[in-house]
């Protein structure tokens, strides 16, 4: 059974500087349109919907500029209004994604988790993970779409394998970090599942620069791992990322009547 989620809000938000340079991009708001439109923190509808999957205990990695994220979610726990277990750790200098998973180590010990980034929200499928994860136990799983310009994106090469409620599961075989020339149209979203086997591949991971997710993902298939993905829609992301993404998930969200 899976309990625990890493969010990584260590970023920079280089590409919303304007914003961010006042807020952290996890404290960015969209629309959560029930009766009435509300604005909401993008981490809070985060850690709402994996709680609704299950997940009662998280570790949020925070940078340099972490102070208003961990105050604001400190309120909400004070206030009796976010029923979790939360605990922060701290990434000093942004050294890359799988840099910051791997201050989650010793959180996770040896226990399936969520890693999810606070810049986008899925629509769906969350609950189709958890479930398929739980009942194959691959060494990961990766929440995954079609895209028109791959090369923005981390992509995998996939092989396809099941259906799983109406969901196509695939055998990941591949994935690389922003290619010049990509192999498939098929992006990583920015929410995965892993045992804790992902360390070994991101601790043996050869790089210049950041550390990125996508090279331990690639050293655990490498080494053997067996790495599944679900494949959602292309619209399943709501990205407030950069302004583009951010517009139109505002958009998106004030015109749903779904629940965000």
């Amino acid at each position: 059974m899976i309990n625990k989620a890493v969010i990584t809000a260590a970023g920079l938000g280089t590409r919303m500087r304007n914003m961010t340079l006042i807020i952290p991009k996890a404290l960015l708001p969209i629309i959560r349109r029930n009766e009435t439109p509300m604005l909401i923190p993008i981490i809070e509808l985060i850690i709402a919907r994996l709680q609704e999957v299950g997940i009662s205990k998280f570790l949020i990695v925070i940078g340099k500029n972490g102070k208003p994220l961990i105050d604001y979610l400190m309120d909400k726990i004070f206030t009796d209004s976010l029923h979790v277990q939360l605990s922060f750790t701290f990434q000093e200098k942004p050294l890359g994604f799988g840099d910051a998973v791997l201050r989650a180590e010793d959180f996770v010990n040896s226990e399936p988790f969520f890693v999810h980034a606070d810049d986008g929200i899925l629509t769906t499928g969350y609950l189709e993970g958890i479930k398929f994860y739980n009942e194959i136990n691959p060494d990961a799983l990766l929440f995954l779409r079609e895209v028109d310009n791959p090369c923005r994106y981390g992509i995998a090469v996939i092989k396809d394998e099941a259906t799983y409620n109406n969901y196509k599961i695939v055998k990941v075989l591949n994935v690389e970090e922003k290619p010049r020339n990509p192999k498939s149209n098929i992006a990583i979203s920015a929410v995965y599942i892993f045992n804790r086997k992902i360390f070994d591949g991101l601790r043996a991971a050869r790089f210049n620069g950041e550390l990125e997710l996508t090279y331990g993902i690639e050293n655990l298939i490498e080494s053997g791992g067996e790495v599944y993905g679900i494949l959602l829609n292309r619209d399943s992301w709501l990205s407030v990322g950069d302004p583009e993404s951010y517009i139109k998930t505002i958009n998106r969200t004030f015109n749903s009547n779904a629940k965000n």
